[in-house]
C-alpha cells in the first residue's frame, strides 16, 4: 500500500512511524511544506517540548479541549497519557512530571523529542518530502491524486496514494485548507487561539514582567473564566489564566476584532467579602503603616502601588486611616478590576487555531473520512484544540496513533 501523510508535524511523524510498526511492507511518505520536519514541536513548551500533562488535576476534558472534548475522551481510550509517556520512554526519552502536572524529557530539550522521532522515522525506512506543499488533493475511483507546488520546480508535482493522512496542523487563513475543496468537506472557519490580550498605552504595561501566581481572568456577561498564573507584559496580559481565556473565548474574540472588556480578580478565586476581611486584617497589623509599605504577599510592591490608586486611595495614606466602607470598596474593585482589551498578540511561536475540517466528516473512533474512504485526518487540523499545558501535543500523539492502528 502506498500511505501519503500530508504534514510531518507531531500527529504526522507519529503516524507514520506507528503505520511503519504495523505494516512494515506499506510505503509511507511524509510531505512537509516546510523546510523541515517537526519544527513546531522543536519550539514548544518554550523550547522544552511539553509533549503531555499527567492530567491529575482536570476534572472535565471541556476544561482544557475548548473544541474536540467529546472526541479526545473517546479517543483518549484508546491512546491515553500515560501510554504516550509509556512510548517515549521506551524510546529512550527520560521523563518527569512537573508539580503543575505538565510532562517534560529530563533533559529539558525540546530537540531531543525531535531527533527521537526523525531517528525512528529513518529506522523505519519513512521517506520524508520537505517544501511539497499540497495544493489540491482529489478522490479518483481507488486512488488519490496529491499536486503539490514547489520552489524549486516551476511545474508542480503530482503523485498518486492509496491511502492518505492530512496532518497539516492549524491554519492561519482560511484559505490554508483550499486544498481539500475538491473533497467537498465541512469546514468550520479557522480563527487564531492561544494569544495574550493587548492594552493599548495602558498604564499596567509599564509593569512588564510582573507575575501573579494565582489570577482569575472572564469576560464580563459571560461564562468564561480561567485562573491560572497572569503575566503582565509591556503589551498587555499573558501568562497561562490569559491563554486558557483566549482559547475558551477563541472565536467570539475574533467576531468582536478582538475589543472586548474583561474582567481581573487579582486574589483567584477568593469572593469580595474574604477579601474585605483580608484587607482588614492587614490594616489591624499594619495600622501605622503606609498603603504602599504594607500589602497582600500576592503583590509586588509596583503592582500593588498601582492597584491602590485604581481603587482611589494615595499610596502614602495609613492603614489605619481607612474606613470600613473603603476596604469594601477596595475588594470590589480588586475582585473585579475591568480593562479594555483591543488586540491579541501572538504566544510565542505556537501557533494554534481553533476551527478546520469539522469532525461531522469523520468517524469518531478511527478518524477516518466518511465520504472519502481511506482518507483520514489527525492533529490540529480538525476542529479540536487546546489549552497550554501539553494537551495539544496528547491531541496529536493520540489521534496519530489512531489512525495507524485503524489505517488498512
Amino acid at each position: 500500500m502506498n500511505i501519503a501523510i500530508i504534514g510531518a508535524g507531531a500527529a504526522g511523524c507519529f503516524a507514520a512511524i506507528e503505520l511503519k510498526r504495523r505494516m512494515p511492507q506499506a510505503s509511507v511518505t511524509l510531505y512537509e511544506a516546510g523546510t523541515r520536519p517537526l519544527a513546531k514541536v522543536a519550539v514548544t513548551g518554550g523550547g522544552r517540548c511539553n509533549l503531555t500533562n499527567s492530567f491529575a488535576a482536570v476534572k472535565s476534558l471541556d476544561k482544557v479541549y475548548p473544541r474536540g472534548a467529546k472526541l479526545m475522551k473517546r479517543l483518549l481510550k484508546e491512546f491515553s497519557h500515560r501510554d504516550a509517556y509509556e512510548w517515549f520512554e521506551r524510546a529512550g526519552v527520560r521523563l518527569l512530571t512537573q508539580d503543575d502536572e505538565c510532562v517534560f524529557p529530563v533533559s529539558q530539550d525540546a530537540m531531543e523529542i525531535v531527533h527521537t522521532l526523525l531517528r525512528m522515522l529513518r529506522v523505519s525506512h519513512v521517506d520524508i518530502c520537505t517544501r511539497h506543499r499540497l495544493t489540491c488533493l482529489e478522490h479518483l475511483g481507488d486512488i488519490y491524486r496529491l499536486t503539490f507546488a514547489r520552489p524549486d520546480m516551476s511545474e508542480p508535482t503530482v503523485v498518486e496514494a492509496d491511502a492518505v493522512v492530512v496532518t497539516t496542523g492549524g491554519s492561519p487563513r482560511p484559505t490554508g485548507l483550499d486544498m481539500l475543496r475538491p473533497l467537498e468537506l465541512e469546514i468550520v472557519p479557522p480563527v487564531p487561539s492561544l494569544f495574550s490580550l493587548c492594552l493599548p498605552g495602558h498604564p499596567l504595561n509599564g509593569l512588564m514582567g510582573t507575575v501573579v501566581e494565582n489570577a482569575v481572568v472572564g469576560i464580563p456577561g459571560t461564562k468564561m473564566k480561567a485562573e491560572g498564573p497572569l503575566l503582565i507584559t509591556h503589551w498587555g496580559l499573558s501568562g497561562p489564566a490569559v491563554l486558557k481565556l483566549s482559547s475558551y473565548a477563541a472565536r467570539m474574540l475574533q467576531e468582536n476584532g478582538y475589543r472586548c472588556r474583561i474582567a481581573v480578580n487579582w486574589f483567584g478565586n477568593q469572593k469580595e467579602q474574604a477579601v474585605v476581611q483580608e484587607l482588614q486584617e492587614l490594616a489591624s497589623r499594619h495600622s501605622q503603616k503606609q498603603l504602599q509599605s504594607a500589602y497582600p504577599s500576592v503583590f509586588n510592591a509596583r503592582l500593588w502601588r498601582y492597584l491602590v490608586t485604581c481603587c482611589k486611595l494615595r499610596p502614602d495614606c495609613r492603614w489605619g486611616e481607612l474606613q470600613s466602607g473603603t476596604f469594601v470598596r477596595m475588594a470590589a474593585m480588586l475582585t473585579n478590576h475591568v480593562l479594555e482589551v483591543d488586540g491579541k498578540n501572538r504566544f510565542k511561536e505556537e501557533f494554534v487555531t481553533c476551527g478546520g475540517v469539522a469532525l461531522s466528516n469523520v468517524d469518531a473512533s478511527t478518524l477516518e473520512c466518511r465520504s472519502h474512504p481511506r482518507l483520514f485526518f489527525a492533529g490540529e487540523v480538525l476542529d479540536v484544540d487546546a489549552i497550554t499545558g501539553g494537551f495539544n501535543l496528547q491531541a496529536a500523539w493520540t489521534m496519530g496513533y489512531v489512525v495507524a492502528a485503524h489505517l488498512q
